[in-house]
């Protein structure tokens, strides 16, 4: 499968502003993006999920193969000018976001580079939208970021890497991968997004009249 446009991610300058990131539109191509949401994993709560859990189809597993293709770490070492051999990597996956979800962070210290790549089709919520930060202020924005159509966001993880979106509920399809920097951390990853999930599981399960009202 043809996924990722690298013409357009190498045509792409890195910012600085607000710290070192890159958007690429339109990353995932449309013909893989079609195949890729085709077999999606079915995640009914919300959180991020180690892709390691899940369940899809063929279509999916050539996105979780690319991201850890040689290729794939090559081009980002040379777009932060980093070097990211040895280094261990997570993948989560998202389906679904709650209104609480997006609050202001940094990411933890153990990454090394976030890349987020948007896979729902058309987005239309104002919501949802992950913005770039200069503060931990979530209206002192320096990109914004639509969270679909196969849409990336990569930026090198700092003390003042401030993101975050605004409250939105509903399917908002995204995965997550990681360099982290040894392989203590990439297990702390792994278990606190899996904890995290259990979580939410099991409050959803508890509460199955609150959730059908907010549908």
């Amino acid at each position: 499968m043809d996924l990722f446009n690298w013409e357009a991610f190498r045509a792409t300058p890195l910012s600085r502003d607000p710290y070192e990131h890159v958007i690429v539109s339109g990353f995932v191509k449309p013909g893989a993006l079609e195949k890729i949401n085709a077999d999606y994993p079915a995640i009914e709560d919300t959180g991020s999920l180690p892709v390691e859990g899940l369940q899809f189809g063929p279509g999916f597993k050539p996105l979780v193969d690319g991201l850890q293709s040689d290729q794939f770490r090559k081009a980002f070492e040379e777009k932060f000018q980093v070097d990211l051999s040895g280094r261990p990597t997570t993948i989560t996956v998202r389906g679904r976001c709650a209104g609480g979800d997006g609050q202001i962070h940094t990411d933890s210290v153990g990454k090394i580079i976030t890349i987020l790549i948007y896979l729902n089709p058309l987005w239309h919520d104002s919501g949802g939208r992950l913005r770039l930060l200069r503060a931990k202020n979530i209206e002192d924005v320096a990109a914004e970021v639509v969270p679909s159509g196969g849409n990336l966001v990569a930026f090198l993880r700092s003390d003042h890497s401030w993101h975050g979106h605004l409250p939105f509920s509903g399917e908002r399809r995204v995965v997550q991968f990681n360099w982290v920097t040894n392989k203590r951390n990439q297990t702390i990853v792994f278990l606190r997004h899996r904890l995290s999930a259990s979580v939410k599981h099991l409050l959803r399960r508890a509460k199955p009249s609150t959730a059908q009202r907010q549908d």
